[in-house]
């Protein structure tokens, strides 16, 4: 039996294969370790900048400030060059347009800016992830957002 490799854009939509609620949801906590390993490097300087204590801003903290500079820039650069962050590596997921054209810097902006800020702006929009296991093409309202879609990398 040979191996058959898709080219999405060139198939039609009903042989992709979504990645549903469970699959993205195993993926984004191993982005997730990954991201707060790389602030814990990154920031370790600012614990020893004020004898420990935070670095304030107004209301925000400098550590949570490049903290969420670093998880904003993870996702957008991982995304648009490799179609995939580390953790839908690991599973064989990707993030496509709704076109199947190649992701553009606007669909991506407003999928993993503008979407993931939602998700996190008050404490209960973070269940708006559960939209994912809910819609026909497994869309979370960040891809609704960007107009993509998370399939299987076939």
């Amino acid at each position: 039996m040979s191996e058959e490799h898709v080219d999405y854009a060139q198939a039609p939509f009903t042989n992709r294969r979504y990645a549903g609620f469970w699959m993205r949801f195993w993926a984004y906590l191993v982005d997730l370790i990954i991201v707060f390993s790389i602030n814990g490097i990154l920031l370790i300087p600012f614990k020893f900048i004020n004898d420990g204590a935070s670095l304030d801003i107004g209301f925000w903290t400098v550590t949570g400030i490049l903290g969420s500079i670093v998880l904003y820039l993870y996702f957008l650069f991982m995304t648009k060059r490799f179609n995939q962050t580390l953790g839908k590596m690991i599973f064989g997921l990707k993030v496509i347009r709704e076109d199947a054209e190649p992701l553009k810097w606007s669909d991506l902006l407003f999928r993993e800016v503008v979407g993931r800020f939602i998700h996190r702006v008050l404490f209960f929009t973070i269940f708006l992830y559960i939209v994912v296991a809910f819609t026909a093409e497994k869309q979370g309202i960040h891809d609704m957002f960007g107009n993509t879609r998370v399939v299987f990398d076939e």
